[in-house]
């Protein structure tokens, strides 16, 4: 094959889409593709040139590129092999990953190897009047040189829509004039910036999710829309990023005639919840056909929006239709009801979407009394200024003020959270048990009572609601308003009095505020506080002798743990939430050491370091441990006695960690009733004592790819009620000891595809009552009917992700 015909035919061209189709599966391959889709688009004037000079080749040159060709053409069959390899099969995926890697190193040494010297060659020969021509090729060789250069294989879940952009139920009452004039700009060639404005809790966010998906504004984009959620405190350098992928997928995607690459594509870009001007000038891209939609309660200045427009509150008959929908599902008001108290109540809320949605789910189902006193006592609230978003967390306050007092008190730790981030149940729940001395399910109860009333949304996964689901499956998230409105109510009274203490995200350092009364103590129940990178001078010398919960969030690689956790005595639950993009290092560890009274540990994205045993002394009362997205550097484990460090240790919780293939043996000697190792890519096998866990209830080991086999002495555990292997895609059978399970309840074994047989021993099973499968190994399960009679087989389908990694 003529090497001109090697870029300017097919290969190269169908190659370019299968990449850019696997980076849309996202798959383990996704980041190498998205390099050679950018080196591929380096290589289009290259190619250009190649095709139209007419210059023949000679044969050595022939010889060199036709082994570039090759290796073009075993990147074409391999990616053909990637699209059409399922998604969960690890094991295949990792095997394509290294091949793709071979090909990768095969092209990034002609490039720094034959294609210079050819490069070099024709420079000495070429004429004075084509040097600038040349002058620019090679450049474009050496960026195409650094980018094949650094390539790797690996993981990436970046996605070009917000996965929260359609969730929940849009109630879009009253909005088709506010839609028709904003859809009208969003569709003006002539526009680039756009902005919509209001106060917050108004349906700006609603508005433009329903635009979105109207038919029209769809069509006219191609479905090429992406929507992000900026917030108070972003981090622009990972939204720019996001930005670059969206804009070069939807340039080349679909065109294989490079001739169309140079078109201008029609690109939407929505920024939700922007709060700076200068954020918005750095997320701009001057890119033909790009517009950008700024959704703010913030009216910009004309110098930033090309155009804006301000969303109004409701008319009083939208009004009651939507406070009517919410308090009846209904959207009129109905029949032999009291309609002048009504509209006096739909009157208070002055038009305010938020408002009429929360309180009229707040008076859904009272008696008519009931709705008299609170149309009394939004009568008597007081507005704090003149502004209407000031009024609004008074008028809002009617809704928290009339939930009981330990309810009350559950809303507003919820502002003790970061904005924007959803909030893991698994934590809230440690957190209530131990200030509001309340058990599990009554904290569940409670998150679904403030869910009915509008106060958060429940985000649940595919898996969350099953008896034996584990909280992580579960997450929370709610309106900026109603976060504002729970630290509104919190910060009443002097900063050493309050029962909450929230510091918002600071790059660095701590508040003046802080500093002034850090000589007294600080009476707080919960500390909150969000920084970025902090260092042992950057904290405060505090005392407070009534902390029972600490929150610490920060966005760095480098985290030195605050002193004054030393002086919290009362400490309960410790959550550690590191937000940037890399693992972080935590500093002055031995801190840890002091908290007697610790029950709940959560680390997130942190390194877990070797811990020296001798060092340390034990944490008594420490109960649960949750430890996600984390690097365990645990290199000798034989002598780490975790028994004697948690003696009342019941519950471990691993998830998407990484760096430990096995876990330690002294493990086996704690009490856990619940040990979860999920998502675990590096566990390799159980400990072999793992029989001597008498007490555990709950194993769930879902999607852990190098498990081969459970571990011996199984048949021990007597109250192992659940059990969950899904998505252990080297997991070869389960053991013939498994029948000694005899309180087994439920097996969850979804995509197990090396498991082709079920020993015989699983009829003595007599308490199992559900087991979820694949089809394949269902009628297997069927067989034994007889024998377990009250047994329940039910086939799953494929729905597993990692959508709660796309924040």
């Amino acid at each position: 094959m003529p090497v001109t015909d090697i870029f300017a035919g097919e290969i190269a061209t169908e190659l370019l889409k299968m990449l850019i189709a696997i980076t849309r599966k996202a798959c383990l391959c996704k980041q190498s593709a998205e390099q050679l889709i950018t080196s591929i688009n380096e290589l289009a004037p290259i190619i250009h040139e190649i095709k139209y000079t007419g210059v023949e080749l000679n044969s050595i040159r022939q010889m060199q590129l036709e082994t570039l060709s090759r290796a073009l053409q075993d990147g074409h069959e391999l990616a053909g092999k990637v699209l059409n390899s399922s998604r969960w099969n690890v094991y295949r995926n990792l095997q394509l990953s290294r091949k793709m890697e071979k090909v990768q190193k095969k092209i990034s040494r002609f490039v720094q190897g034959p294609l210079q010297a050819h490069v070099l060659a024709d420079v000495h020969h070429v004429r004075f009047e084509t040097a600038e021509r040349f002058d620019r090729l090679e450049n474009s060789t050496r960026r195409i040189e650094h980018r094949l250069g650094s390539m790797k294989i690996g993981v990436s879940d970046e996605v070009y829509e917000d996965e929260n952009m359609y969730e929940g139920n849009i109630v879009k009452v009253g909005m088709e004039l506010s839609k028709r004039k904003v859809k009208d700009m969003v569709l003006d060639n002539d526009l680039v910036v756009v902005g919509i404005n209001g106060i917050g809790g108004s349906g700006k966010t609603t508005l433009i999710r329903d635009i979105c998906t109207d038919d029209e504004v769809r069509s006219y984009y191609g479905g090429r829309i992406l929507f992000l959620t900026v917030s108070q405190s972003p981090n622009v350098e990972v939204l720019r990023q996001k930005i670059s992928g969206f804009i070069t997928e939807s340039r080349y995607n679909g065109f294989s005639d490079l001739s169309y690459w140079n078109m201008v594509i029609p690109m939407l870009v929505i920024l939700d919840d922007v709060w700076s001007e200068a954020v918005v000038q750095q997320l701009m891209f001057n890119v033909p056909g790009c517009k950008t939609v700024v959704v703010s309660r913030i009216k910009f200045q004309s110098s930033v929006l090309n155009s804006s427009y301000e969303l109004e509150l409701l008319r009083e008959e939208d009004a009651i239709s939507l406070f009517c929908h919410t308090a009846f599902e209904t959207t009129s008001i109905p029949p032999g009801t009291d309609e002048n108290l009504i509209k006096q109540v739909v009157e208070k809320c002055k038009g305010l979407p938020l408002a009429l949605k929360v309180i009229g789910a707040s008076l859904r189902d009272q008696p008519e009394q009931y709705w008299r006193g609170a149309k009394s006592r939004l009568s008597r609230s007081q507005p704090i200024c003149d502004s209407h978003e000031s009024e609004l967390l008074n008028r809002m306050r009617l809704s928290i003020d009339y939930l009981s007092e330990k309810v009350r008190d559950c809303f507003l730790d919820l502002g003790s959270f970061p904005e924007d981030k959803k909030i893991p149940l698994d934590v809230l729940v440690n957190i209530w048990t131990e200030l509001h001395d309340i058990d599990e399910e009554e904290a569940f109860a409670i998150l679904v009572e403030l869910a009915n009333k509008n106060l958060l949304t429940l985000v649940k996964d595919s898996r969350a609601g099953d008896m034996y689901g584990s909280y992580n499956e579960i997450s929370i998230s709610q309106h900026d308003v109603l976060r504002d409105l729970a630290i509104y109510m919190s910060h009443s009274g002097g900063i050493n009095q309050r029962k909450r203490i929230v510091m918002a995200r600071r790059e660095d350092g701590l508040p003046r505020e802080w500093e002034r009364n850090a000589d007294q103590p600080f009476f707080a129940r919960i500390v909150s506080i969000h920084t970025g990178t902090m260092r042992e001078m950057d904290w405060l010398k505090m005392d407070f002798p009534k902390a029972e919960v600490l929150i610490l969030n920060f966005d760095s690689s480098d985290y030195f743990l605050p002193p004054f956790i030393g002086n919290m005595p009362k400490l309960r639950a410790l959550v550690i939430i590191n937000h940037s993009t890399k693992t972080a290092q935590l500093h002055n560890l031995s801190v840890l050491c002091t908290l007697t009274n610790l029950k709940s540990l959560w680390c997130e994205k942190v390194i877990i370091p070797q811990l020296p045993e001798k060092n340390i002394l034990p944490l008594p009362n420490l109960r649960k441990i949750s430890l996600l997205l984390c690097r365990i550097d645990h290199k000798d484990q034989s002598e780490l006695d975790l028994s004697r460090m948690f003696p009342r240790l019941t519950e471990l919780t691993m998830d998407h960690c990484i760096g430990m293939a096995k876990l330690p043996s002294s493990i086996c000697q704690a009490k856990l009733n619940s040990l979860s190792i999920t998502n675990c890519e590096s566990l390799e096998e159980l400990p072999s004592d793992f029989g001597k866990l008498l007490f555990l209830k709950v194993l769930r080991l879902y999607a852990c790819p190098k498990l081969k086999m459970l571990p011996f002495g199984i048949k021990n555990l007597l109250w192992l009620e659940h059990i969950n292997i899904s998505q252990c895609v080297n997991l070869h059978s389960l053991n013939e000891e498994i029948g000694g399970c005899l309180s087994l309840k439920e097996i969850d074994m979804r995509e197990c595809p090396q498991i082709k047989w079920l020993p015989r021993s699983v009829a003595g099973l007599r308490s199992l009552r559900r087991v979820l499968c694949d089809e394949e190994i269902s009628w297997q399960w069927k067989e034994f009917k007889n024998e377990l009679s009250d047994m329940s087989v039910q086939v799953a389908e494929q729905s597993f992700d990692l959508d709660f990694l796309r924040e």
